[in-house]
């Protein structure tokens, strides 16, 4: 009979303190659950161009703020404007300025310049041409030119690749490449700066334009003359003015930022976000702007 008793006493001790892990462990999850839902949050959202350097500047800031939680979107850089102008994101990444439309649209948007970048012209590594002069390279891009032997390259038809209407870096080829020109109609349109470089490398008659930071050994990058010579697309060209396809990259804020997009937008500008920048293959820059 006192071994009943004692297994009967064990069993409900037992109970005991299955139910309490049970609770418990409610008990966790909810301090988990309140610590996760109370992180301050931050969403940028907008140019691929720009994407690199908002990845890694955020995983950087949220190494040094366990607290913050920073949410990176792509979408291109019409996206990004619209995002932040229409308060669906908090901050947008743009390879442009506004147009005109986008400053009647949303009047108190602030542009910050974040780096400098040089938009590199890239081909399939198999093709021997070297550089381009820009009137060559306008020619391929509204299709007076279709074969690489027309410029000075091997008998293969161009195909020509560029980016899709919601792209800041298509919209700045247009303008200063392009000077308003229609592009060829063949030509093949990707939504961001990477499917454009793979494109081109697994297609050896391709040509495309991407920012400095995607370039890799996977492609070949031209340099380009704009009448004193051909000039490599580096950092350095691009810095001191040499380059004659740059542009800067911007982050877009309603009004001066304040709170954490203020904190985070001080990072990038700081020594650790400007050399982050840099060693993405950008020019750090600094400052702001309010859209006239």
């Amino acid at each position: 009979m006192p071994d009943l008793l004692s297994l009967r006493h064990g069993g409900a001790l037992l109970a005991t303190l299955l139910v309490a892990a049970v609770l418990c462990a409610g008990c966790t999850t909810g301090i988990e659950n309140r610590t996760s839902s109370s992180a301050e949050t931050l969403s940028v959202t907008g140019s691929t161009t720009v994407l690199p350097i908002a990845q890694l500047t955020a995983e950087a800031f949220m190494a040094e703020n366990p607290s913050v939680d920073i949410r990176i979107g792509g979408g291109g850089s019409s996206v990004g404007i619209q995002a932040v102008g229409e308060g669906t994101a908090d901050i947008g990444m743009a390879s442009r300025d506004l147009k005109d439309t986008e400053k009647e649209a949303y009047p108190g948007l602030v542009g910050h310049a974040v780096a400098l970048d040089g938009i590199a012209v890239i081909v399939n590594p198999e093709n021997s041409v070297g550089s381009l002069t820009m009137d060559e390279l306008r020619g391929i891009y509204n299709g007076t030119y279709t074969n690489w032997n027309e410029v000075g390259g091997p008998d293969m038809e161009i195909v020509v690749t560029g980016r899709d209407s919601a792209s800041g870096t298509r919209e700045f080829f247009y303008d200063v490449v392009m000077k308003k020109e229609d592009f060829v109609e063949t030509q093949l349109e990707k939504n961001s700066n990477g499917a454009v470089k793979q494109t081109v490398a697994q297609t050896p008659g391709a040509v495309g334009y991407v920012g400095l930071g995607y370039i890799d050994e996977s492609v070949k990058a031209l340099s380009i003359d704009a009448g004193n010579g051909p000039v490599e697309p580096t950092v350095r060209n691009t810095e001191d003015g040499a380059y004659p396809i740059a542009r800067e990259l911007l982050m877009f804020t309603r009004g001066e930022p304040t709170g954490l997009a203020a904190e985070y937008l001080s990072f990038i500008s700081g020594p650790e976000g400007r050399q982050i920048v840099r060693d993405e293959g950008f020019v750090p820059l600094g400052g702001n702007r309010t859209a006239p």
